[in-house]
Order: C-alpha cells, then sequence, then structure tokens
C-alpha cells in the first residue's frame, strides 16, 4: 500500500492512502511497521480514507543512519500532514505513534479532529530492561551473527502478543529488520529511545481539548493497563475502552473488537 514518498532532508517516508470519505492517519509504534494497522485500516476504508506511513527508520522508510528519535518523528507527522492537505483528521495511533501523535499535536501544532491511543508509549516510566542493556551496548547487538539476531527479535516480537502469533504474521513484523541495514535500524531506534520526549508533554495532556479515545489490552505485559486508567485520569474528557484477553498487539490478539470500537469511535 506505500506506494508514496514523502522527503525528508535525503530520507524519506513511504505512505499511502486509500478508501473514501473522513480521512483518519494511522501511526504505528516500535518495532512495529504500518503493516500493523494494515488489516484495520483496510476494513475501515469502505466508510473512510484511510492514509498509512511508515516512521523513518522503521519498515519501507529510510533505514539510512540518522535521528529516528521521538523528537524527529513527531516533526515528520506534522509536516506530512500539511503535506496531504488534511486540516483536521481523525489519528489512530498504537505504542510509540501515541507519543508521536501527541507530540506532532502539542509541540508542532498538527490538528486533529479526534485521537484514538492504543496501547501507547505516552506515561512515564517506560523502556524495558531491554532497551536499556541495548542502549548501553547498541554497536555490540549491531554486531551480532545475523541468524542470532533475527532468533532474538523473533522472540522480542512474540513476546507482545497474549495469543501465539500466526508464523505469516511473525514473519511480517520481523522481515523489516533483518539484513545488514535492518539490523542496524532495529538497534539505532531503541538506543534513541528516550523518555524525555514524553516527560516533555506529559504535563501538558490536561490542556487536550479534542475527542480522546483511550484502548487499551487488558494483557499488555509491555505497557501495563494501569497506564490506560492514568492516562484516562489526565485527558480531559477521556472515553476507555478496555479489550479482554489481548496484549500488546491488540490488532492481532482482538481484531475484529479493536475495529467495532475504533468503528463505533469514528462514528461518533
Amino acid at each position: 500500500m506505500l506506494t508514496e514518498t514523502f522527503a525528508v532532508g535525503d530520507r524519506e517516508v513511504r505512505w499511502g492512502r486509500r478508501g473514501d470519505g473522513p480521512s483518519v492517519v494511522f501511526c504505528h509504534g516500535t518495532p512495529w511497521s504500518s503493516a500493523l494497522w494494515a488489516p484495520i485500516a483496510d476494513a475501515l476504508a469502505a466508510e473512510h480514507t484511510v492514509y498509512l506511513w511508515d516512521m523513518l527508520g522503521y519498515g519501507a522508510s529510510s533505514m539510512a543512519d540518522g535521528d529516528v528519535s521521538l523528537g524527529v518523528q513527531g516533526r515528520v507527522l506534522a509536516d506530512l500532514l500539511d503535506h496531504w492537505a488534511l486540516a483536521a483528521p481523525d489519528v489512530v495511533a498504537h505504542d510509540y505513534g501515541g507519543a508521536v501523535a501527541l507530540r506532532a499535536h502539542l509541540l508542532h501544532g498538527a490538528a486533529y479532529r479526534s485521537l484514538a491511543l492504543v496501547d501507547v508509549v505516552a506515561l512515564a516510566p517506560w523502556g524495558s530492561d531491554f532497551f536499556r542493556l541495548v542502549a548501553e551496548h547498541a554497536s555490540v547487538f549491531a554486531a551480532l551473527p545475523a541468524s542470532l539476531h533475527e532468533a532474538l527479535v523473533r522472540a522480542y516480537v512474540a513476546g507482545a502478543a497474549h495469543r501465539p502469533l500466526r508464523a505469516d504474521d511473525l514473519d511480517l513484523l520481523v522481515e523489516p529488520w533483518l539484513g545488514t541495514a535492518g539490523q542496524a535500524a532495529f538497534y539505532r531506534q531503541i538506543a534513541q529511545a528516550d523518555q524525555r520526549y514524553t516527560d516533555e508533554i506529559e504535563p501538558l495532556y490536561a490542556t487536550l481539548d479534542l475527542p480522546v479515545q483511550v484502548v487499551w489490552g487488558t494483557e499488555d505485559t509491555w505497557i501495563p493497563v494501569d497506564r490506560a486508567y492514568r492516562l484516562g485520569e489526565l485527558v480531559p474528557g477521556a472515553r476507555l475502552d478496555l479489550v479482554e484477553d489481548a496484549g500488546h498487539l491488540v490488532q492481532l490478539d482482538a481484531p475484529d473488537r479493536l475495529t467495532e470500537i475504533l468503528r463505533r469511535w469514528l462514528a461518533r
């Protein structure tokens, strides 16, 4: 679906759109790509124009050495919305994409009609022991033999789901991180993860003046469900929906339930 490109300096973001109707922009997290959202975007495309994009350093976008932090991704999203000439789309964000969407809105003036936050990185503390280990030894991990790197990424990705992932889904999520460029990019984005990017905007959540939907998998072990309640309390008027028997990869653990929640939210 990502047939278009958007230049960011000497790098490029890959993006695509389909469907017809009010605009909905999907933001993915780490270590994912827009492929995680694609089936749900397709389900909504009969009623909406859906936009998917891969962040710099992820999926089909440029994986060359450079800044892939939350600081740059928020600016890129704001610039993309201008490029697409979208005045106020609905935005749906997952994981790291939540911080990206929040930074684009709160710091870079991106206007949204509404914002749906699905198991998002938004509140301190975040960052696992694995993140910290990689940040301290990124060059060592980047030099792992390819077979060991692939085994590590597969185990890491599989741990985000509450249910065993289908082989095809696991392959889809892991594939961008394989090969020389993908392996370097995988550890680069972890090494550049920094809680200061959410610490900067967390005090501003109480100023959000738009409809906000919070969605969370009750079995999320990466970002526990208590964050959903905290976020719901911080954001004025936020609506909260919990998805039972779903982990961090709620798109794969409970796709029908998540699609139902988003379709109902967008209709409101």
